[in-house]
């Protein structure tokens, strides 16, 4: 991590001559490839770490190996080991109009390995004294799917707006958040999982060495994630380990403000301990029968998916020293400035999750057992009368509990804590042209190609109105990247969030600043979580 890696930092300068521009990094040269936009120059699978393979798995990530000559960074590497999201099985989902996500929205043409630790740079720059903003895109998938390498991802929508964009990968699942006693007990600092975290922080620390080979500013790095990448976010700003490397955040789609114990089945809940999760990997190793590390770690890679383990990151009292909410209301957090929101249909695919019954009388059922003298309140706010009530509420309680009311708590704490301002957004836009579709509405996940200038990558009948809003939230967030303030002089202004005035800008049918939606939902949810942590301190 930052401070205790010994890596030995080369001067980056640009190679005249090679294809598309040769560029030396810290480990060797590199040669990228021109873009669609051939005034963009991509390097794909470039390595940022060593593979974390054999006696490294469930480690700390290592530097990466040089290499001689130059390496062609033309082809993505491979994506991080994961289960599921064939080709055949996305198009069965669609067709049974069981999720809205088409194949942009996943990872299946790389190979899939634990040799996965590299990330890919889209610049425009013609030389290294350019010096131009960075933006670090981190990926999707609750911690056990994704790729850096997904279309929508793609990074020359942005760079042609003057960004040098880099995604990356990072272990996911099992391999990425393993918790075990024996792992804390030779890590060296107490601590176990969260090597997914880890991992995100070394390709930070590489970008902060290696950027201006590629014309970037080093000292000028915005990190940017939707869903679980919105959530690295959360926790790379409440991690003391990522302190520096980077110097703005925006965070689409996620936040980690709730209190573990009711994380339950969310996806977006809160992060619990590393004594919570011990049991549960001292379990796998038992259920796998491996009765040593060594055993566990000579296992092969399909056998540790096939444990369907938990797979999310945990207050370790390293990477992340409490739970993000106290990191937050102490102010301890990363004071960087932040734009943060959520979809007006962020709960559609995830209303399961809720926890909510879908009849009316398991729902009222419910609402009594889980929010006793506070049920009459939660049922004035989300009244059921009929089973379209409940199935409608379900996915309301969802966007509410796992999106909007982080986004709000997220900000409302960095302006009461921090000095850098808080801008918020609200994404209510649903993409055209499938009508078939229409009952996810704006999705979870339907920003993220307006936000990175990418429709181009996926093929929808695109309006007037689209190509609009692409252009402005791209813009806002190219402002936001150099400044740290989203507003341009041709652009809505988008005033910073304030408790007393809370403002949002709506991306949508209209482009404006709006009063906060959802104000009495999200209300309910402050009053609920404050209870509960409450009791959970007493």
């Amino acid at each position: 991590m930052a401070g205790t890696r010994r890596w030995v930092v080369v001067m980056a300068l640009m190679v005249p001559g090679a294809l598309c521009g040769a560029v030396r990094v810290e480990t060797g040269q590199l040669s990228g490839v021109l873009g669609t936009n051939r005034e963009i120059t991509v390097y794909r699978g470039i390595p940022y770490a060593a593979p974390p393979v054999g006696e490294f798995r469930w480690r700390d990530p290592r530097p990466a190996q040089r290499w001689e000559g130059i390496r062609k960074a033309n082809h993505f590497s491979n994506s991080c080991m994961q289960s599921g999201n064939t080709l055949q099985e996305i198009q069965t989902r669609l067709e049974e109009r069981r999720s809205p996500f088409p194949p942009q929205f996943y990872a299946w043409k790389e190979p899939r390995s634990e040799d996965c630790l590299y990330l890919n740079v889209w610049t425009g720059a013609k030389s290294p004294s350019e010096r131009r903003p960075v933006l670090v895109w981190l990926h999707g998938g609750g911690f056990m799917q994704g790729s850096g390498a997904l279309p929508i991802y793609d990074g020359e929508g942005l760079a042609a707006k003057g960004l040098v964009v880099v995604t990356i990968n990072y272990r996911l699942g099992i391999f990425g958040f393993f918790v075990h006693p024996e792992l804390t007990r030779e890590s060296g600092h107490n601590a176990s999982g969260n090597y997914g975290l880890m991992d995100q922080i070394a390709a930070l620390e590489w970008v902060h060495r290696n950027i201006a080979a590629f014309g970037g500013d080093p000292n000028n790095v915005t990190i940017d994630g939707q869903s679980a990448g919105a959530h690295s976010v959360c926790y790379l700003i409440a991690s003391p380990r990522a302190k520096g490397l980077f110097q703005r955040a925006i965070a689409q789609s996620g936040g980690m403000f709730m209190p573990s114990a009711l994380a339950g089945g969310l996806s977006s809940g809160g992060t619990p301990t590393l004594k919570e999760t011990e049991p549960e990997g001292a379990k796998c190793g038992r259920n796998l029968q491996a009765d040593s590390l060594a055993a566990l770690r000579a296992k092969p890679a399909v056998q540790l998916l096939g444990l369907n383990a938990p797979a999310r990151p945990v207050v370790d009292g390293y990477i992340l020293p409490a739970d993000i909410y106290s990191i937050f209301a102490g102010g301890h957090q990363n004071d960087v400035p932040v734009v943060i929101g959520w979809n007006s249909g962020d709960g559609t695919v995830f209303e399961a999750n809720s926890r909510m019954p879908e009849t009316v009388e398991g729902f009222v059922q419910e609402a009594g057992r889980r929010f006793g003298s506070m049920a009459h309140q939660f049922l004035d706010i989300f009244p059921v009368n009929t089973g379209v009530d409940a199935a409608r509420m379900r996915s309301a309680i969802a966007r509410d509990m796992m999106f909007a009311w982080q986004a709000r708590t997220w900000a409302r704490l960095q302006s009461r804590t921090g000095k850098s301002k808080a801008y918020l957004f609200y994404f209510d836009l649903i993409p055209p042209g499938r009508r078939e579709f229409a009952i996810f509405g704006a999705h979870h996940s339907a920003e993220i190609v307006y936000a990175l200038n990418n429709l181009r990558t996926w093929d929808l009948p695109w309006t007037s109105q689209d190509r609009k809003v692409a252009a402005a939230m791209s813009g806002y967030w190219v402002n936001f990247a150099r400044t740290g303030d989203p507003n341009g002089s041709d652009l809505p202004a988008w005033p910073s969030f304030a408790a007393g005035t809370p403002r949002s800008l709506e991306f949508g049918d209209k482009l404006a600043a709006i009063a906060t939606p959802q104000k009495a939902e999200l209300d309910f949810f402050d009053a609920w979580f404050a209870k509960q942590r409450e009791s959970r301190q007493r």
